[in-house]
């Protein structure tokens, strides 16, 4: 994979928190433009860690990460930020203006959009996730699913190369994870998905990375991964109990 044709390019990323506890030990992988990976671990595997060095909120590690060929670093920061758009797990994190337009409005206007532009781009993202009548409610007066679709819609906004979702399904009824996974499925975007919801991973991503120790022990179709019971065991990874990964078509 070439760098114009990757989104995402990690290698050897190691890293230690100031405490000396060493959460990554050299991560090499790529995704590529338009790509829906699922980031697979048990707790602790340094998941977040991984995460937080993809927009530079974490630095200071060796090795590399490169957005769509740009080096994420102090030189490209705000152009790795508009680029990589992570959502939270609460959506409450992102969620602060008294209504939905003007969170969603937010990233964009901050980035020097105004005017007509500023509220096509909000209408857009808000169409992506289904949430245009909600335009004028305030988020606090919304559903917890409704809420992580503005959460997404308000990164959308900035038009981002990768879109990474931090457990996207949890706390979600499953008529919201239905919905979501429908808006994830029609999203023309890289998509890097942390979770530890494995039939989800299954339903929406066909290739999954295993994150285990700091170090990628498993990275392939997630079909094969979930169906290979001594991979999971030895990473900690239970399916559902009678999930047979084998039963499921993927969606395309």
């Amino acid at each position: 994979m070439d760098a114009v044709t990757a989104s995402l390019e990690v290698s050897g990323l190691a890293f230690a928190y100031p405490d000396g506890h060493q959460a990554l030990f050299g991560v090499d992988f790529a995704i590529a433009r338009g790509e829906r990976v699922a980031l697979l671990g048990p707790n602790g595997a340094g998941k977040t860690t991984l995460v937080l060095h993809l927009n530079g909120i974490l630095t200071g590690g060796t090795g590399s990460v490169r957005v769509a060929g740009l080096p994420v670093g102090r030189q490209h920061m705000a152009e790795i930020r508009r680029r990589v758009g992570i959502v939270f797990q609460d959506p409450d994190d992102q969620l602060f203006m008294p209504t939905v337009r003007e969170d969603v409005a937010f990233g964009p206007a901050a980035a020097g959009l105004k005017g007509p532009e500023l509220e096509e781009r909000v209408d857009r993202a808000l169409e992506r996730v289904g949430m245009a009548e909600f335009k004028d409610r305030p988020p606090h007066h919304l559903s917890f699913g409704q809420r992580r679709r503005v959460a997404v819609a308000t990164v959308l906004a900035m038009e981002p190369e990768i879109l990474v979702l931090d457990e996207p399904s949890s706390n979600l009824d499953p008529a919201s994870r239905r919905e979501l996974a429908d808006i994830l499925r029609s999203l023309e975007v890289t998509v890097l998905m942390v979770t530890h919801d494995l039939p989800y991973a299954l339903e929406l991503c066909p290739r999954s990375l295993i994150l285990s120790e700091g170090v990628i022990a498993a990275d392939g179709p997630t079909g094969e991964l979930l169906s290979d019971e001594e991979l999971m065991r030895a990473h900690r990874l239970e399916l559902p109990f009678g999930f047979d990964p084998r039963s499921v078509t993927m969606g395309a």
